[in-house]
């Protein structure tokens, strides 16, 4: 099939999944290459049993699954069919480039992407990875010593990378989650609060976060003494907790939800924003300037959260506070924060200056670019 300009339709792959960290930037790319080539062709490579497999083809993508999983730490019975796995998926990604002929593979990160990619390497196709972290994953330094270019999010990646592979472009996020707009007062609708006083939003991601979930209970009869209103989105394990941390306090002014649907919303009304340092959750906030307290997940590998909370904090554009002093110390630098303007602006206007406009945009030219050389 040939495109308006006589040349041959575009065939992408792009791998990796996992968490929505690494899917929603993977559709951005793909929607971003489909805007300037509409014949393109994609092929997704997600990791059987992962989130990829349901939120690819509602965005309207085609995905293959492989058998791969990582290392479970702490279960090591469950790890004895792992070299099996890889196998299998190596083999299986062989037979996905063989059969669809990408002109181009984009690794975003997971645990797909590195069998894709390497796949991809070893038979002749440009590759491509996008580096979201400060501090990158061992599959992604792996693959990079024969990966034509690395989209990066942070400056200073030179560390980890090949400089004159790098490009710095800013993690792609979901548009319609940063253009807020006119729309404060739909958001105040939305989640029933009152103008003209201060609001916090307090965010774990899909699954929630324990540490920062404990340290707003501990921290409740305090907000609700200063008359801060609240969002706090708690994941589904610790939903009914919350819900009774704060129908015992009679909290109407904090609201609890499982999930928020209309993350705009959200920032559209926010104050403060807690929460995690994912690398998704770091651009968005940079996109939409809200001040912020990071908790980053103790657990992420290679602790690249921190890194990722320490790169906003040394330019002064977020808190960091640790996860194991949430139920000490949350409570009182939320209030300290919020009652004080001008350290909001402060924060406001120096992670303003970090966010990356465009980032789906610049990445799909080069993708474009790679796979017409």
């Amino acid at each position: 099939m040939s495109n308006a300009h006589g040349l041959q339709s575009l065939r992408v792959m792009i791998s990796g999944g996992g968490t929505g960290g690494h899917i929603f930037p993977a559709i951005a790319i793909a929607n971003a290459v489909r805007e300037r080539e509409a014949t393109a062709e994609f092929l997704f490579v997600g990791a059987e049993g992962k989130m990829e497999m349901e939120k690819v083809p509602t965005a309207g993508y085609r995905i293959e699954g492989l058998p791969i999983r990582g290392f479970q730490r702490g279960q090591l019975l469950s790890n004895v069919g792992l070299p099996w796995r890889i196998i299998r998926s190596m083999l299986k990604a062989r037979s996905l480039v063989r059969t669809f002929k990408p002109h181009v593979a984009v690794g975003v990160g997971g645990y797909a992407s590195g069998p894709l990619l390497a796949a991809a390497q070893r038979m002749g196709v440009p590759t491509l990875i996008q580096e979201q972290n400060s501090f990158p994953g061992k599959t992604n330094v792996y693959l990079a010593k024969r990966v034509d270019r690395i989209c990066v999010a942070y400056a200073g990646m030179d560390k980890f990378f090949p400089r004159e592979k790098l490009l710095l472009t800013g993690n792609p996020v979901r548009q319609d989650v940063v253009r807020l707009a006119g729309k404060r007062p739909r958001g105040l609708e939305q989640f029933g609060l009152q103008d003209g006083r201060p609001i916090l939003f307090i965010t774990g991601g899909s699954l929630g976060a324990r540490g920062i979930n404990r340290g707003v209970e501990a921290a409740l009869k305090a907000w609700k003494e200063a008359g801060i209103q609240v969002i706090w989105q708690t994941g589904t394990p610790y939903f009914k907790q919350a819900q009774a941390a704060v129908e015992a306090l009679a909290y109407s002014d904090c609201k609890v939800l499982e999930f928020v649907s209309r993350m705009d919303l959200a920032y559209a009304v926010a104050d403060l924003v807690v929460a995690r340092a994912g690398a998704i959750s770091i651009s968005e906030l940079s996109l939409v300037a809200k001040p912020s307290i990071l908790v980053p997940l103790p657990t992420a590998a290679e602790d690249h959260q921190t890194h990722n909370a320490r790169a906003l904090t040394d330019h002064g554009a977020a808190v960091l506070l640790r996860d194991a002093e949430t139920v000490e110390k949350l409570g009182s630098a939320v209030l300290e924060l919020i009652q004080d303007p001008n350290a909001l602006q402060r924060l406001s206007a120096a992670i303003a200056a970090l966010g990356t406009t465009n980032a789906a945009e610049s990445i799909a030219v080069e993708v474009i670019r790679l796979a017409r050389k």
